[in-house]
């Protein structure tokens, strides 16, 4: 087990950020009360200052559909090759007005949405944190590395992980 830190405020929003920006693609869980939960790949437009999580989705998606019966979401995020994880669970709110659209707009999404900012199924939804956990490395890949081999070697763990609670 990693070493435990827990951060909150503006550490805690620099983490998400850093984290949710740099894997960039999360698996979106939506109807959390139904199993198996509703579960598609999406893409971070941007994490804002506040710690709230951004993405473009379609007005006529399930995705959609999920959120206006139960506002609650999780957000599972993965980068094996780093060692860095993050899980969010919090409330959905989705937007449709043209100001939201034109701020969150990224060109790369008319390759779903082909009428551009224009396209009537274009929404914004913005996750609000409400419950966030972390895993990472202490030292970096390469170190990282270097010790899993030498534990192996040597029969004993020399952990490099730390995780904790980010308190938006």
């Amino acid at each position: 087990m990693g070493d435990l830190k827990n951060l909150s405020n503006e550490e805690a929003i620099s983490k998400l950020k850093k984290l949710a920006e740099d894997i960039r693609i999360c698996m979106f869980c939506t109807d959390l009360s139904h199993v198996p939960f509703s579960t598609r790949p999406m893409s971070v437009q941007e994490v804002d200052e506040f710690g709230n999580i951004w993405f473009l989705s379609g007005a006529d998606s399930d995705k959609n559909f999920d959120i206006k019966q139960d506002e609650k979401v999780q957000l599972l995020f993965a980068k094996t090759a780093s060692s860095e994880y993050l899980n969010v669970f919090g409330k959905a709110f989705i937007y449709k007005d043209k100001s939201t659209i034109e701020e969150k707009w990224s060109p790369i999404a008319k390759a779903w949405f082909t009428e551009g900012k224009d396209d009537p199924n274009l929404t914004v939804i913005r996750v609000q944190p409400e419950h966030t956990y972390y895993w990472d490395t202490k030292s970096g890949k390469v170190v990282s590395l270097l010790k899993i081999a030498v534990g192996a070697v040597i029969g004993k763990p020399l952990d490099d992980g730390i995780e904790g609670k980010l308190s938006v």
